[in-house]
């Protein structure tokens, strides 16, 4: 009895012993089968997407004024400082006269001067046209005597030395004629000269008065003064270049925020377009404004190309500063109460489809849609088309596309696909600008302004099916925010659940390294 009941207690460790084997090499893999049906998913639902660009810039005024001098002197008096509101024409400010003062009296000392150097020049041109009289008169009257001795020494009346005393007379008054015409030339310049010194005198008198009148420094324009940059006592040196004493707001009620926008987005963006900003003073606020211009001049930082986009603000309760640091965001596309899905699900692919050969989704992809050097021979080609090039045009332009391969091949392999096609698109229309004509510039502004927006991209999503498997589901997106995308067409509906992540995996791991449960106490 005792040897059966051994017998018996030996059998019966044995089988437990081997179920417990048994469980604790299947419990992992029972575990890992059924954990791999484990997956988190987000409801797809109904909202608002929103576009937008984003860039910093500064707050500046509409118009600002920088207020100079054009002389040098010492700051005698302000009647100007910050934060003061100046009317135009209103003192701002006053250099020392007395210097100016003095020229002005010294300017005036020269026209007098030269008045009366005028008088005297009158003065003597009259005396030398009385001596010009005088010679001719003296010439008529020893012509008239040697023509009377001419016709008596024929005559043989009077004597030989009484002619030729005639004839010296008369030559000697005709010389004395030339020099009093000389005389009454020098005169007259000296006259006329005389007149120049007037003019003269009085330019220098009026550049004196001039001066004069600088020194009194006024508002050009009505505004706000924001910046005084000189004192009482300080003196102003106008040598080289007229140093600015006052900046002035000719009216802050109106602001713009001068942004930079970055090459690649510089295409998305066009006038009247909204945009929004906020700055670090009024963190909970949000600013409002339009954009009113896009500034072809690039500023070029570290090979980053940049424009300008100005953006015009109310200011009406002034609470915006001039140099602010705006975050700008500029509304390119906003949709409202559209189907929309997490970004997060489009980049979920479960194990099963990993283990797919890139070669053959590579190909399935290719046969689906065109290659991206398909689509941009096709974009070139529907370009020359449009913009009717000449033949010289085409063939400049195929020479400047083939010597840009490198930079449109790296912006594909660095940039997501829908911002690769607008940087290319963008660079390609910055390439050809120039061996374009206005016609054709203008045409191209135009494609670029009225360009067609994405009618979306096809992918593909992974739901639960009945089995607690995943399967895909094809759609097409169309705007993206970053965050969620719209989902323009696709087998779902507002509270579908798509998965974003398979938690299983991880799970199954963790377990397997632990041993089953029930074989804890043996252990």
């Amino acid at each position: 009895m005792a040897r059966g009941k051994k017998k018996y207690l030996i059998v019966a460790v044995i089988v437990v012993a081997i179920l417990l084997t048994g469980g604790y090499f299947l419990y992992p893999m029972i575990n890992q089968k059924s954990g791999n049906q484990k997956y988190r998913t987000l409801k797809v639902d109904r909202g608002e997407i929103s576009v937008v660009v984003t860039a910093t810039g500064t707050i500046n005024p509409v118009v600002t004024v920088l207020v100079g001098s054009q002389i040098s002197g010492t700051i005698k008096d302000l009647q100007a400082d910050f934060n003061s509101r100046v009317r135009e024409g209103q003192v701002i400010a006053q250099i020392d006269p007395a210097i100016f003062e003095a020229q002005v009296e010294q300017g005036r000392a020269n026209v007098l001067n030269a008045q009366a150097n005028l008088l005297n020049a009158q003065a003597n041109l009259k005396n030398a046209q009385a001596n010009l009289n005088k010679a001719e008169i003296s010439v008529i009257d020893t012509k008239r005597t040697l023509d009377r001795n001419k016709e008596l020494i024929e005559k043989k009346v009077i004597a030989q030395a009484a002619f030729d005393t005639a004839q010296t007379n008369y030559d000697s008054a005709i010389a004395q004629r030339e020099v009093a015409k000389a005389q009454f030339e020098s005169a007259r310049a000296q006259l006329e000269s005389s007149k120049a010194q007037i003019e003269q005198a009085k330019a220098g008198l009026k550049v004196s008065e001039t001066n004069l009148r600088y020194t009194t420094i006024r508002s050009p324009v009505n505004g706000i003064v924001i910046s005084r940059n000189v004192d009482v006592g300080q003196t102003v040196a106008a040598s080289l270049q007229a140093p600015t004493l006052f900046t002035i707001a000719k009216d802050l009620t109106q602001m713009q925020v001068d942004t930079n926008v970055s090459e690649a987005d510089i295409g998305r963006i066009g006038i009247d377009q909204e945009a929004t900003f906020t700055v670090d003073a009024y963190p909970d606020r949000t600013f409002r404004g339009k954009v009113s211009e896009i500034r072809n001049a690039p500023t070029t930082v570290q090979n980053v190309v940049t424009y300008n986009v100005v953006i015009q603000v109310d200011n009406s309760d002034l609470k915006l500063k001039p140099g602010m640091t705006a975050n700008v965001s500029v509304m390119i596309e906003h949709r409202e109460s559209v189907l929309r899905i997490p970004n997060s699900a489009l980049r979920f692919r479960p194990e099963s489809a990993r283990a797919e050969g890139p070669v053959e989704k590579k190909k399935e992809a290719s046969k689906q849609t065109p290659s991206a050097p398909e689509k941009g021979r096709a974009g070139l080609d529907r370009l020359k088309s449009e913009l009717n090039l000449t033949p010289d045009q085409q063939s400049k332009m195929d020479m400047i596309l083939q010597a840009s391969r490198a930079e449109i091949q790296e912006i594909r392999e660095k940039s997501k696909p829908e911002e690769a096609s607008v940087r290319i698109r963008t660079l390609i229309r910055q390439k050809i600008w120039g061996i374009l004509t206005e016609e054709q510039r203008k045409k191209l502004k135009e494609m670029a302004q009225s360009q067609p927006k994405e009618r979306g991209r096809p992918a593909r999503l992974w739901v639960v099916s009945q089995e607690n498997k995943a399967i895909p589901v094809q759609i097409v997106v169309g705007v993206t925010d970053g965050t969620f995308s719209e989902v323009m067409s696709g087998d779902f509906q507002d509270g579908s659940e798509v998965i974003v992540e398979e938690i299983s995996s991880k799970k199954a791991t963790s377990k397997s390294a632990t041993p089953a449960p029930f074989t804890k106490g043996l252990r």
